[in-house]
């Protein structure tokens, strides 16, 4: 029988100098620090609410804020949104975070954003993706699954840039979409289209006029390699020659790296927009779970007797986990994993190659099983009553149906394939379908909380198969680092840990993808010439010993500056490699529960 986890508290470790001799200066964290004198702020795009986050230079959250975003469907596996829409809402919580603060602090702004497709004119007006001419909805989200056909042939021609896309390309990249677009849309988009831009880069472009690419997006989504850029032979293979006639101008023909500064920084009109000063820094962008896992996967948990102590963060992989989860590893060499996005050069930690496994479907699948059972009016009407959250109200369900077995056993007869919207790694199927074996006729709560923990488990299942294929193929990892909103479920937490069998950490800094994107902000703002970036966290280990609670905080960031005028290199590669990679975080270790 698993022996029961409990958490205890942990003493915080002593701080200590990162680095080198060159790290010779740490402004630290503590009760006499100086009051703050500079902000960054930090926007992300998620796939249903736009965020952002007032940042000081010690890395606190002063402020955040969110709001929605709408969605279309039009049809099964279409899936649109407005450009206009995105930007009015990064417009509205920009401003409302930095309320009241002296705008002559603000130093800098970063975007992150997830990686849909936004179509505009040659004067950059909203065309339309959809055959109802609707120019408003001008954004192919990032899970559409409408070119299932197009990336068929894309695959079946087996160019050599697919080796670094597992092999496979995804029905959610951009080539697909655009081959789509071309093929269905030709005289009412595709001719009149001026440019495509990764939704990261479309808010860059917004903030400053500059249709700049950030190597994260191209590299990742569109097959640009760092090294050796547009690969013409495969945009004519697969039948969209246009693009290499325009020498790549409406996809992008000029890349900087993630954290560089875009241009002049903020326009006139986008300054008077997001309610910031004209002319501050705005930086190259990054996809949303790049920022996350760039936040995460450099922490370093000394004294927490994680198996990647004193192991470099090749050991790692960060998961940020929320409509869709992610799955980042990254290696000094490249490594070719079937399935598996990548290897990436630089796309997320400067220097180092990223691969990144996915599943297409986590949050919105969790939210699909448990809103569709019929007995989901009884929850939310017991979950109103209790003033919980429906899902802290299934895990307490949970505790008191399950006696005196773990709770992972109530699911023994019960079981969830979880690919209600295909497979996206390792098995890069986007034809699976979802399926739910061993149903009774009962309908009631305790049948809808087995099914939700089935989901869940079924979830961790998955990236357990994303993580077996990883390591096949060379990669060696002994952690998890999980951030997004499915990390704040202590059940999701959990049964990653047991079922994959390696621990989990948490960054407390609850917004971390919105630190990720302030982080930019600050790269690009040159007040840094190199960044040592620190979360202080309190520690909290989910161990075999007796049981108690234990109090975390948000977490605080510590950040030192070298007195010399930062290089563009300063600003870019060798900044974010140090504000991502060398992180010192307390955090909230999760162990698997312990088989006897």
């Amino acid at each position: 029988m698993p022996a029961t986890a409990s958490v205890v508290q942990l003493p915080p470790p002593a701080p200590e100098t990162l680095g080198g001799a060159e790290d010779k200066v740490l402004l630290k964290m503590d009760s006499t620090k100086q009051t703050p004198v500079k902000y960054y702020v930090g926007i992300d795009v998620g796939s249903a609410s736009v965020r952002a986050a007032l940042v000081d230079e010690l890395g606190t959250v002063v402020a955040h804020a969110d709001q929605p975003i709408q969605i279309w469907e039009p049809q099964p596996d279409h899936y649109e949104q407005c450009s206009a829409d995105i930007w009015a809402a990064c417009c509205s919580v920009t401003k409302k975070v930095v309320s009241g603060v002296d705008a002559s602090q603000i130093r800098g702004v970063g975007f992150d954003a997830t990686c849909s497709l936004v179509v505009v004119d040659k004067q950059f007006q909203p065309l339309a993706v959809n055959c109802e001419g609707q120019n408003c909805r001008n954004i192919i989200m990032w899970m559409d699954h409408r070119a299932v056909s197009q990336v068929d042939r894309i695959n079946a021609m087996q160019h050599r840039v697919l080796s670094y896309v597992g092999g496979v390309m995804s029905v959610e990249m951009q080539p697909p979409k655009l081959l789509w677009i071309k093929e269905n849309l030709q005289e009412s988009c595709w001719e009149k289209a001026g440019y495509f831009f990764d939704l990261p880069d479309f808010l860059s472009w917004k903030a400053t006029g500059v249709t700049a690419r950030s190597l994260c997006t191209v590299v990742c989504k569109w097959t640009y390699t760092s090294d050796g850029g547009w690969d013409d032979s495969f945009w004519e293979t697969i039948g969209l020659e246009d693009l290499v006639k325009d020498k790549y101008e409406k996809i992008g023909n000029h890349v900087l790296s993630p954290g560089e500064s875009v241009g002049k920084g903020l326009t006139p009109e986008a300054a008077k927009d997001l309610g910031l000063p004209e002319g501050i820094a705005v930086a190259a962008s990054l996809i949303d779970a790049h920022a996350g896992g760039l936040g995460v996967i450099g922490a370093d948990v000394k004294g927490h007797n994680l198996p990647c102590e004193n192991q470099p963060i090749t050991s790692r992989v960060a998961m940020i986990c929320g409509t869709s989860s992610c799955h980042m590893g990254v290696s000094e060499t490249p490594i070719f994993v079937p399935g598996v996005w990548g290897p990436y050069f630089s796309a997320m930690v400067p220097g180092l190659w990223l691969n990144e496994g996915g599943q297409s479907a986590t949050g919105k699948l969790i939210d699909h099983v448990v809103r569709g059972h019929v007995a989901f009016p009884e929850l939310q009407s017991k979950a109103a009553a209790s003033a919980h959250s429906i899902y802290t109200y299934l895990n307490s369900h949970l505790d008191l149906i399950k006696k005196s077995l773990p709770v992972g056993f109530l699911t023994v007869d019960l079981h969830v394939w979880p690919d209600f919207h295909g497979n996206r790694s390792p098995l890069t199927d986007l034809t699976l379908k979802g399926m739910v074996v061993g149903l009774t006729l009962s309908r009631g709560l305790d049948e809808l909380a087995l099914i939700y923990l089935a989901t869940i488990q079924a979830i961790a299942l998955g990236t357990r198969h994303i993580l077996e294929t990883m390591q096949a193929a060379g990669h060696h990892i002994n952690t998890l680092f999980l951030c997004g909103g499915l990390s704040k479920n202590p059940l999701f937490v959990q049964m990653h840990a047991d079922i994959t069998g390696k621990p989990v950490v948490l960054s407390k800094e609850v917004e971390s993808v919105l630190v990720g994107a302030a982080i930019l902000g600050a790269c690009a703002s040159g007040d840094f010439a190199s960044i040592q970036v620190v979360q202080i966290l309190n520690p909290v280990l989910l161990d075999q010993a007796g049981g108690s609670s234990a109090q975390v905080s948000t977490s605080d960031i510590l950040v030192r500056s070298e007195n010399h005028a930062p290089t563009a290199q300063d600003r870019s590669s060798n900044t974010l490699m140090r504000w991502g990679g060398l992180q010192q975080d307390r955090a909230l270790h999760v162990s698997p529960t312990v088989q006897n």
